[in-house]
């Protein structure tokens, strides 16, 4: 079975070719450095609208089959920066300890880290995580908060996921 990961960039801009696309390479990238397995991308482009967030993270949850689904942009203060919104009406269960993390990683770089409101949540098998639009920032913020991913996967029955231990080490609770 194919490991595929939901990769979602959410700006209105971006979406509409105004500029290009860096977040969503940006996670790649970042992912490509983490991970040792093998897995599959399943990226998205869409706008700041909650209701198109919201059927896209269940599209990759529920259709796709994605065990992980990575989103950047629209985790701000600014009206238009819904993701969160998006994401907590679709998850299960959310997990705050994914915000507080990559807020105190971040607040070691830019003062400003506290009008971030990165949230990640479980949707049935699917472990979604919202991440900055700054591309320094998402992969600062992926390796702060890898390390819980692999496991928690694991325990929301999905599957086995592995890491470059020199760049992320994930931890597994010894049996």
């Amino acid at each position: 079975m194919t490991i595929r990961i939901g990769i979602v960039t959410v700006s209105d801009r971006a979406s509409k070719g105004v500029y290009e696309d860096k977040g969503g390479p940006a996670i790649q990238d970042a992912l490509r450095e983490i991970l040792s397995c093998d897995w599959q991308p399943v990226p998205r482009l869409i706008p700041d609208e909650q209701p198109i967030i919201e059927q896209t993270l269940r599209d990759l949850c529920d259709q796709e089959h994605c065990c992980l689904v990575v989103t950047t942009g629209g985790t701000g203060p600014a009206k238009r920066d819904v993701t969160p919104e998006a994401t907590e009406a679709v998850c299960d269960k959310i997990l705050d300890g994914f915000g507080e993390q990559m807020r105190a990683v971040s607040l070691k770089v830019v003062p400003t880290a506290i009008l971030s409101r990165q949230i990640a949540g479980i949707r049935g098998q699917s472990l979604i995580v919202n991440l900055p639009g700054k591309p320094s920032a998402i992969r600062e913020c992926l390796l702060a908060v890898f390390p819980a991913i692999p496991y928690c996967v694991d325990l929301i029955d999905g599957p086995f996921l592995t890491t470059h231990d020199h760049v992320a080490k994930a931890f597994r609770p010894k049996k």
